[in-house]
């Protein structure tokens, strides 16, 4: 279990305000009303959510409680201002480079996804060289001290890759809730049943095909 677990608002929360840091340095830290629309955003946001101000204000609440937010009051402003303190800071025991930062921010902020989908949506967050790239940050966050942070997810039928989902979030969801070594196992089991059936089936078979065989040659006086 990790040394602090988010709900579905805080979760959004703290990934907003660890892509807005990233996007738009100038704005950040940032107001209640501008983190309510970060939150609630069409784009870049999965699921697309309509979170009013008090709940967004009750999950920081909650956050700085925890020491995840702080609140900034300004010297020339009376508007609060609130910045994370989730990863890459002082008070922070959690500390990532770049790139696995941009990888926890977009799971925070669009949910569970494939390396591919990772790599292509990150732009603006990390400028990722490659794939490979991107499997080398999840996996490294698979590994860290006081993870796992990331897990694969049961590959969904008909699709090529798997996806990746942060493991912090309480409410994630998780339709099979099934571990994925469990899951390979059972398909490795699956197959290999599959293939002793065909191997008896085709011993049957030849020795069907001896026994003709034998019998065409008595026949024939052989």
């Amino acid at each position: 279990m990790h040394y602090h677990q988010l709900n579905a608002t805080e979760m959004r929360v703290i990934g907003c305000l660890m892509e807005k840091e990233t996007t738009t340095p100038d704005q950040y830290p940032l107001s209640l009303n501008a983190l309510v629309n970060a939150c609630n955003q069409k784009s870049n946001r999965d699921p697309v959510t309509q979170l009013s101000e008090q709940a967004v204000q009750d999950a920081l609440d909650a956050l700085d409680k925890r020491g995840l937010v702080t609140e900034i009051s300004g010297a020339h402003s009376r508007v609060s201002k609130y910045q994370h303190r989730f990863c890459n800071t002082e008070f922070s025991d959690l500390q990532l480079s770049p790139g696995e930062t941009a990888i926890l921010c977009l799971l925070f902020v669009r949910g569970a996804q494939t390396p591919g989908e990772l790599r292509s949506r990150s732009g603006r967050l990390h400028a990722f060289a490659s794939r490979e790239e991107v499997e080398a940050a999840l996996s490294a966050l698979q590994t860290k001290t006081g993870g796992p942070y990331v897990c694969l997810l049961p590959r969904e039928p008909g699709k090529r890759e798997q996806r990746y989902q942060e493991c912090f979030c309480t409410d994630s969801e998780r339709s099979d809730d099934v571990p994925v070594a469990l899951t390979e196992k059972s398909e490795n089991t699956q197959y290999t049943q599959q293939l002793e059936t065909k191997v008896a089936e085709l011993e049957q078979e030849v020795e069907r095909l001896n026994a003709r065989i034998q019998e065409l040659e008595k026949a024939s006086g052989l």
